[in-house]
């Protein structure tokens, strides 16, 4: 999500006490979707494939799991209890902004 939803949702959540909030953007992506295309925006180089059972090998289940399938959380509850809105509701038109 960009800096300045994050930035924004901060400060609402400081003058708002105790309470746990999602601060994610309108768009839950899998890893493997916004990875390569943070390295593409960047110019760095396409990330390196590395199959999943290696991974689960290296790093652990729970590793391979939330990259092969791990996907975004809800941000209701900030935007409901918060009042808090985003100025880039999705992470494709907010990395390089």
């Amino acid at each position: 999500m960009h800096v300045d939803d994050a930035a924004a949702a901060a400060v609402a959540a400081l003058g708002h006490g105790d309470g746990v909030y999602n601060i994610v953007d309108d768009d839950p992506a899998l890893t493997r979707e916004w990875i390569p295309a943070f390295c593409s925006d960047l110019g760095a180089p396409k990330p390196m494939h590395v199959p999943g059972t290696l991974v689960a090998l290296m790093a652990g289940s729970f590793a391979s799991a939330t990259l092969q399938e791990g996907r975004g959380a809800s941000n209701a509850k900030a935007k409901r209890e918060l009042g808090w809105s985003l100025t880039h509701p999705s992470w494709r038109a907010g990395f390089l902004t």
